[in-house]
């Protein structure tokens, strides 16, 4: 008869107790997914997962710039934690769920982003997103590194900044700083989550990178060399990779400059109503159809990673001409862009035209703003 040792008992004991405390997050539901950073921070996992329960019961509402500023209002002048000015919780008495930044002029070292948000501010306003229950997202608006234009200055570049072309090391340079940046971006000295979107609607002719001044094969390599720089020489790991091409064209492929799923974690799509409400709700029904079906078939979440009609003009837009069409959609979340001045805004503000719309919007059942996603727990 074996005998156990009082020392092997102990041993299995921990080891039992060790295994019960660890429990996975995966379930029949949410198995896990292949991210395309195989090292990734357990917070970001955790996010993950979250965008996906969030999509289960309907979509998180965000804004660009939603604390950064408004009309009327900086948060520079404010220098407060939360509550934040906002004009989003102005109106309906609640944050976005999602935070929207853009880092473009972080590749230049400068102090202050494209918009005029101090870098210092921003880390700030990420965090008190994320320490309340909120997520980030960030573009970057770089700069043109062979024009020194900004990021509408189509002179090609993206063949001299990928390998063995001549602006190669000052493009790695320009990434060091982005890594630099998201790594010091913590809370309890762990970097937070970040959905990094960048090099979007490149299928529009209107970027460095976009499709009549970049060719295919170089859009991935650039794709590809910028996650490996962040991921393995930067060592970069909070953040999930967003592939997000502007509203398709009738001759659009969506795919046409996927980098490949083990470069995205997401997937996502950019689409403005210009005041045609017809050709808007088509795109929207259409497109984000697209996203749904190669998400599933990828096994990508997706989102609506870009939206809104410029100072809302059009009575009910988010009641009538918006949710009808995406409240079972699926996405993650949906992102409405800045409130800068009152000649370019896409949320409402106190007293403007469509306030009551977006109160009614944030009532409805599939809507999801903070104090809702903040309910939504993972077990951990």
């Amino acid at each position: 008869m074996k005998i156990i040792s009082l020392k092997t008992t102990y041993i299995l004991f921990i080891s039992v107790l060790f295994l019960s405390s660890c429990k996975s997050i995966y379930t029949s539901e949410y198995k896990k997914p292949v991210l395309v950073d195989k090292n990734i921070s357990t917070p970001t996992k955790y996010l993950h997962k979250k965008l996906f329960l969030i999509s289960k019961e309907g979509f998180a509402v965000s804004q660009q710039d939603a604390t950064s500023y408004g009309i009327g209002w900086k948060y520079a002048d404010q220098q407060t934690a939360m509550p934040l000015k906002s004009d989003v919780y102005d109106v309906v008495n609640d944050y976005p769920a999602g935070f929207g930044f853009d880092i473009g002029g972080i590749e230049y070292a400068h102090t202050h982003n494209l918009d005029g948000v101090a870098f210092t501010d921003m880390k700030t306003l990420m965090v008190e997103a994320y320490k309340n229950g909120g997520f980030v997202t960030v573009s970057w608006h770089l700069g043109n590194p062979v024009s020194g234009g900004n990021s509408w200055d189509t002179t090609p570049a993206v063949s001299d900044i990928i390998e063995g072309g001549a602006y190669h090391e000052t493009y790695k340079l320009w990434v060091k700083r982005v890594a630099d940046f998201f790594k010091s971006v913590t809370y309890k000295n762990k970097p937070i989550p970040i959905i990094f979107r960048p090099f979007h609607e490149m299928n529009g002719s209107w970027f460095w990178w976009g499709d009549k001044n970049c060719n295919t094969i170089d859009y991935i390599k650039l794709w590809r060399e910028t996650v490996n720089l962040l991921r393995d020489e930067y060592n970069v790991h909070n953040v999930l990779y967003v592939y997000s091409p502007n509203k398709l064209n009738a001759t659009d492929e969506y795919l046409k400059y996927y980098p490949a799923d083990a470069y995205v974690d997401i997937l996502g799509i950019d689409i403005y109503d210009f005041y045609n409400t017809e050709d808007f709700i088509k795109s929207v029904q259409h497109d984000l159809n697209i996203v749904k079906n190669t998400a599933e078939t990828h096994n990508k979440l997706f989102a609506f990673t870009e939206t809104g009609l410029e100072k809302l003009n059009t009575a009910a837009w988010f009641t009538n001409t918006l949710y009808p069409y995406i409240k079972d959609s699926g996405i993650c979340w949906i992102l409405f862009w800045r409130n800068h001045t009152t000649n370019h805004f896409y949320m409402p503000y106190k007293k403007q035209a469509l306030e009551n719309d977006l109160i009614e919007f944030s009532e409805l059942p599939k809507t999801l703003f903070l104090k809702d996603i903040q309910k939504i727990k993972i077990k951990k």
